[in-house]
């Protein structure tokens, strides 16, 4: 620990070990619902997403990491010291934490060793969004633009009925104007679409356009989160798991697919009444966001890169 770095939080054992468990319940809520689906081989077009749209596996999720900064102390502790971006107290660090236990931390050498570019890129990415003003005009039409002229290019979720059929669907597109600013939303519309969006958003110039009132933007807190354990606690991680599982089934509630069989009443985004409900929860959501972003950028400024 550098010297500079305030006192840590030290955790007995009892502590440390009780906030796992309780993690790992935590996790479970979603983790077995999705791996039963997974072993008999049924497909949910909302609670799925986070584990096959995101990368993060539901075995590393269910470990709970305290975030740096923070000290476990105990013999349980002494078996994270092999984990990656972890190492074992010092002797010199025990002494002057008056520590009588073996005790692990957060390695901050390695961890920005291999992910300070990561952690940078984050940085300057979540506080670019937090300073731009919130767009609210949106609808939900990129996922109408990933179904655009389905007849030609097929559906992109296969299993899933179109509510308004092909016809429909198509003259909600071509009667909305339609200015999506998330490259990972765009990237997946269909090719009659693309020249329909009023932006034409890149991955390099994500950064100048990434916007606080975005729902991908926002799900996608939970990306960096996860990408930056375990300097970030395993709490802040799963509070954005769980925004961002609200925000699909809306997302999803507001897109082109007929979800009744999964009991799910839609958003008619094709109907004012539809587009203001729309708006109303997409700026609650920017609100929930804008606390979880602000708390990850308060624990990355911590890095000092």
């Amino acid at each position: 620990m550098a010297v500079s770095d305030p006192p840590p939080v030290i955790l007995t054992e009892e502590q440390w070990t009780t906030a796992a468990n309780d993690h790992r319940e935590r996790v479970r809520a979603f983790t077995e619902p999705y791996l039963e689906r997974r072993s008999t081989g049924k497909k949910h077009p909302v609670e799925d997403f986070l584990f096959t749209y995101y990368n993060e596996k539901p075995g590393k999720l269910l470990r709970w990491h305290p975030g740096a900064g923070v000290v476990l102390t105990g013999s349980a502790a002494v078996e994270r010291s092999s984990w990656k971006h972890y190492r074992q107290l010092t002797v010199a660090e025990q002494h002057d934490l008056k520590l009588d236990d073996d005790a692990v931390t957060v390695d901050r050498e390695a961890f920005l060793r291999d992910r300070g570019s990561t952690t940078g890129y984050v940085q300057t990415l979540l506080g670019r969004t937090a300073a731009r003003p919130g767009q609210f005009g949106c609808f939900g039409l990129h996922e109408w633009a990933m179904t655009y002229k389905s007849e030609d290019n097929g559906i992109r979720h296969d299993y899933l009925k179109l509510r308004l059929g092909a016809d429909g669907t198509d003259r909600v597109v071509e009667e909305s104007r339609i200015k999506c600013t998330h490259f990972d939303a765009f990237r997946f519309y269909t090719p009659e679409a693309v020249g329909l969006n009023e932006l034409q958003p890149t991955r390099q110039s994500q950064p100048a356009m990434e916007q606080p009132g975005c729902l991908h933007a926002n799900m996608d807190l939970y990306k960096w989160a996860y990408k930056l354990t375990p300097w970030l606690p395993s709490e802040l991680v799963m509070d954005c798991f769980e925004l961002s599982w609200r925000i699909r089934k809306m997302d999803m509630q507001a897109s082109p697919y007929d979800l009744s069989e999964w009991g799910y009443t839609p958003i008619r985004i094709e109907e004012p009444a539809g587009k203001a409900h729309y708006v109303s929860a997409q700026k609650a959501f920017a609100e929930e966001s804008a606390a979880l972003r602000g708390l990850m950028l308060q624990n990355l400024s911590r890095a000092e890169l």
